[in-house]
């Protein structure tokens, strides 16, 4: 067997409880210059996270500007007015206080700040080839992982079309990954934050692109989250917090360094429509594309059950692989997820629209079982029915 592969890590990471009171000494210590823009959302702002850390900077030296015109599926407009904030502001470095959107909207503002022209033309991978501005990301839901990925998602509004940008630029020089920063979070952001990890520590280690190396953060990935997210949302323990937050960056790190697969190419394709937060959508669809998948590869699917401790002794594989998928269901309905067909626009009517969305993006050819569009087709009809 001729193994090959590429693994490439350039995130600090600094994990526990409280690291984010330590952010402006740990920017000090590993980034040059003296002027911050930081990017987070008027939600952030109100919970009290922001402040205390702007003050830090400014008591530190520190130049601080503040960008907050975020929404929860960040649009292409909200980058552009980004990207005129931070050139006039002349930043060294771009901190993310926030989830996913937040972050992937400073690696767009990172990418922008540093080249011409609109945020679609670097749709793809690698077509930014100007040096970005250094990122320090701080995660406040356990879910996206994008403070270690090299990926950012942003709607594009005339196409009503979610893009996916890949470039090693994007990657954080630091992640500040800070349990506190999720003891408030509401159950049903819980929820859906990590059930959306994990579909990265899922579809990481069942996707084509998987390899040993991912395939390791992703399993304990898989172990965490699954153990420890029921109690998460319906207690909000600080233990179940910190493991929710620990496997949410493995499964990070997981994904990025192989890839995702059907669930997010429909989530995104739905999500660019009519604009369903990321993790909602990830949450609905993990159920049914991991039941399509099964079939495929079996033996996979059932070390996931194994892992998640379910009881599949004596099960072939497909029937551990049955067990799992059961359980995945169980689980949505456990914690709330919501229904497909109760979101707010969803229409049957679109589901072709959909279907083809979903089958241009780039990572369809990374799911497992091959899909066509009448797949996609019929994978929607089965999640609207539910």
């Amino acid at each position: 067997m001729n193994i090959s592969f590429d693994f490439n890590l350039p995130t600090i990471i600094k994990f526990g409880e409280g690291r984010i009171k330590s952010t402006s000494k740990i920017i000090n210590e590993n980034i040059p210059g003296n002027r911050v823009f930081v990017v987070t959302d008027s939600g952030i702002e109100e919970a009290g996270l922001v402040m205390p850390i702007i003050t830090k900077l400014k008591d530190s030296g520190y130049q601080v500007e503040v960008f907050d015109e975020i929404s929860p599926n960040p649009k292409d407009i909200e980058c552009e007015k980004g990207r005129a904030a931070i050139r006039e502001f002349d930043a060294d470095m771009i901190l993310a206080v926030g989830g996913g959107s937040v972050i992937d909207t400073a690696k767009a503002i990172a990418l922008l700040q540093s080249h011409e022209g609109p945020v679609a033309l670097y749709e793809g991978r690698n077509k930014a080839v100007n040096e970005m501005k250094p990122i320090i990301a701080i995660p406040t839901t356990a879910g996206t992982g994008s403070e270690v990925t090299f990926s950012a998602v942003i709607t594009d509004t005339k196409r009503k079309f979610k893009m996916s940008m890949r470039n090693t630029g994007f990657a954080p020089k630091i992640a500040i990954i800070d349990p506190e920063t999720t003891y408030t979070l509401p159950r049903a952001l819980t929820a859906s934050t990590g059930m959306d990890a994990l579909v990265h520590a899922i579809e990481a280690f069942t996707c084509t692109m998987s390899n040993a190396f991912s395939d390791v953060w992703a399993k304990e990935a898989i172990r965490y989250i699954f153990t420890y997210l029921n109690e998460a949302v319906s207690e909000g323990t600080k233990e179940s917090r910190h493991y929710m937050m620990l496997g949410s960056v493995m499964a990070g790190i997981a994904f990025s360094r192989s890839d995702v697969a059907a669930v997010h190419c429909m989530a995104e394709a739905v999500g660019g429509l009519y604009d369903i937060p990321h993790g909602v959508a990830n949450s609905i669809f993990l159920p049914v594309v991991t039941e399509f998948n099964t079939e495929q590869d079996p033996a996979r699917h059932a070390e996931i059950a194994r892992i998640c401790g379910l009881a599949v002794a004596g099960l072939s594989d497909i029937e551990a692989a049955g067990l799992l998928v059961s359980e995945l269901y169980k689980l949505s309905e456990r914690i709330g997820i919501p229904k497909l067909k109760d979101l707010h626009n969803v229409n049957p009517k679109d589901f072709d629209r959909l279907a083809e969305a979903s089958l241009i993006n780039g990572s369809t050819p990374s799911n497992c079982r091959k899909i066509t569009k009448s797949d996609y087709i019929d994978l929607f009809h089965k999640a609207y029915e539910l």
